[in-house]
């Protein structure tokens, strides 16, 4: 990492990461998905048409994860 990143504060390094995921997102055409991923895709959207289960929010989660810490 470069050194002079971590002069800066966490609140502030957090910030840019923010920033530079947005970018990637708005440029998400240039990431063409894999055969693998668009396979993955495929099979989960099947599997939900079998099931209609919708998962669970993301806070419950969450919420099971910093039980399990």
């Amino acid at each position: 990492m470069n050194a002079n990143l971590r002069e800066l504060p966490v609140e502030e390094r957090m910030k840019l990461v923010e920033d530079l995921w947005d970018s990637i997102a708005e440029d998400c055409k240039a990431l063409p998905v894999t055969t693998e991923q668009k396979a993955e895709l495929d099979r989960r959207l099947k599997a939900y048409d079998v099931d209609k289960n919708r998962g669970r929010l993301a806070g419950d989660a969450l919420d099971d994860v910093r039980r399990r810490l």
